[in-house]
């Protein structure tokens, strides 16, 4: 028997969000979707070339002790042109939180807070785009 990785991949990323019907209009302008998941105070978007979930729940649900401002881990989604998204989320009314930045070897990162007070990191990952490629059929 094959042993698997313990952790094998993402599945579901959430955010809170105070005001949860703002962010379901401004993650879907952002992304140019609408959720494909929505009940009472949560809803989900499947995005990217594997389907990862980006769920967003209502602050009120944050479990109790939840810090008001940003902090904790940057998660990095592969973008293919960074400044461009960059600009993007700022122009949306995200704040930046990291700056764009060279990371050498062509990977090169950035992150925001959104308006809602969660960090959204973006990163250009030739790893990514290699891994991509062997996923792919012809």
């Amino acid at each position: 028997m094959e042993k698997s990785q313990t952790l094998r991949g993402l599945s579901t990323i959430s955010f809170y969000a105070t005001d949860h019907e703002a962010a379901k209009k401004w993650y879907s302008g952002l992304l140019g979707i609408q959720p494909y998941f929505e009940v009472p105070g949560y809803f989900e978007f499947r995005i990217g070339d594997f389907q990862h979930e980006l769920g967003i729940i209502d602050s009120r649900y944050a479990p109790e002790g939840s810090p008001a401002h940003p902090g904790g881990a940057v998660i990095f989604w592969h973008v293919d042109d960074l400044k461009a998204t960059f600009e993007k989320l700022i122009s949306m009314g995200a704040k930046e939180y990291q700056p764009i930045t060279d990371r050498t070897e062509g990977f090169v990162t950035a992150a925001v807070t959104d308006p809602f007070g969660n960090i959204l990191g973006i990163m250009y990952n030739p790893h990514y785009l290699e891994i991509l490629s062997l996923t792919q059929t012809n």
